[in-house]
């Protein structure tokens, strides 16, 4: 056997700058010339470093319309996912929901961000105000995507979540229990810096930072209402379908902003007072990216931050997420004397090369690995296909 696997990287679909993406980047970083293959590719809406890439996409990316609204492909992605078949040792498959669906000739090793949150979170992940064709569409698939999600889900030769909330996700989902790999955080603090236009008074004032993508689950409406009386600035960086109705909620102390550089978003970084988020994570990255300009971060006692903030060093948590809670933990961040040599410290045991050094370790462990183990017991994975909806 090969002391060097050959190894590919799928990946749900790159057609935005997130921070599933950026793990995508480290996971190349971490096996140069691996290729990736993908449901979805947009350049336009993706970072650029994807342009050096060796990138296979399935035949729905014929159709420029999903490149643009992926979630309105949803009936289709699954049969998509199983149309692409990969020719490698080991597949690390990239998921939140799609891209551990592709066949393979060999091994698939899958790392997760969360199972689909549109099958196991529904009400979370479509929030109060979706509309009622969304809701229905969804009552139609749902069951027969449940069942691909968990067959497919039986055939990886191994898991890896993102986060310890993950980790308990996919337990509940799978019957799997996998192993937690923290994220990388890939944003060089020693880079370039561009200015991004803001309000003088952002300036003048100083301001938050909120990096989020605009869905509902995010809860970026609560951040928005905590800077609606205060005389705190706010700046939200970050596209989706919320954007609207975010902008008419907002007061003139929040300025929207999106499709920055990693230049701007350094400048943004630095010359914030600290990150805030009410957002419901599976992996709290913006306190490591935050970390590492030595900002410290302001989110919810929940989800992944629990993994990546430690009170007191880097952050303040709050609860209940409500602005209220939100504006009493910034009064807590501001009357604190942050220690920036610590949070960079914290940042750092988050890097890109301990994450390429793990998924590496894990990729030969699976490659030199009977294909009798499993990380499912059958007996188990079987009782998954009775069990009540969840």
């Amino acid at each position: 056997m090969s002391s060097s696997p050959r190894v590919a990287i799928a990946h749900d679909y790159v057609t935005q700058r997130g921070g599933a993406e950026r793990v995508v980047l480290a996971m190349l970083q971490a096996f140069p010339g691996a290729e990736l293959h993908t449901l979805l590719y947009e350049p336009s809406s993706s970072y650029p470093e994807f342009s050096g890439v060796n990138i296979k996409t399935s035949w729905l990316d014929r159709i420029p319309f999903f490149r643009r609204h992926h979630r309105l492909a949803l009936p289709l992605l699954p049969f998509a996912a199983r149309s692409m078949k990969v020719d490698a040792d080991v597949v690390v498959a990239s998921s939140s929901g799609w891209a551990h669906g592709v066949r393979t000739t060999g091994k698939i090793l899958v790392y997760c961000y969360s199972p689909a949150r549109w099958l196991y979170e529904k009400e979370q992940y479509l929030g109060t105000d979706a509309k009622r064709s969304q809701r229905a569409l969804l009552g139609i698939v749902r069951r027969p995507l449940i069942l691909w999600d968990r067959h497919v889900a039986r055939r990886a030769a191994g898991y890896l979540s993102i986060s310890s909330v993950v980790r308990e996700r996919v337990q509940r989902a799978y019957g799997i229990e996998s192993e937690v790999l923290p994220a990388p955080h890939s944003l060089d603090a020693s880079g370039s810096r561009e200015p991004v236009d803001l309000p003088r008074e952002h300036i003048e004032d100083g301001f938050y930072l909120c990096v989020s993508r605009l869905l509902p689950y995010k809860y970026v409406d609560v951040v928005v209402d905590a800077f609606d009386s205060a005389e705190r600035r706010l700046v939200v960086v970050g596209v989706g379908p919320e954007l609207t109705q975010l902008r008419r909620r907002a007061s003139d102390r929040v300025a929207f902003r999106s499709d920055l550089t990693d230049a701007q978003m350094r400048w943004l970084y630095d010359e914030a007072r600290a990150v805030v988020s009410a957002s419901h994570e599976d992996f709290g990255l913006t306190p490591l990216e935050a970390g590492s300009f030595g900002k410290p971060a302001v989110v919810p006692r929940a989800g992944g931050y629990l993994d990546t903030v430690l009170e007191g060093i880097n952050g303040v948590f709050f609860e209940p997420r409500t602005p209220s809670a939100l504006r009493s933990a910034l009064q807590q961040a501001e009357a604190k004397e942050w220690v920036a040599e610590e949070i960079v410290a914290h940042a750092r045991k988050f890097s890109t090369q301990a994450f390429s050094s793990a998924l590496q370790r894990e990729v030969q462990r699976i490659e030199a690995r009977g294909s009798s183990d499993a990380p499912v017991m059958a007996s188990r994975a079987a009782s998954l296909q009775g069990r009540r909806r969840p």
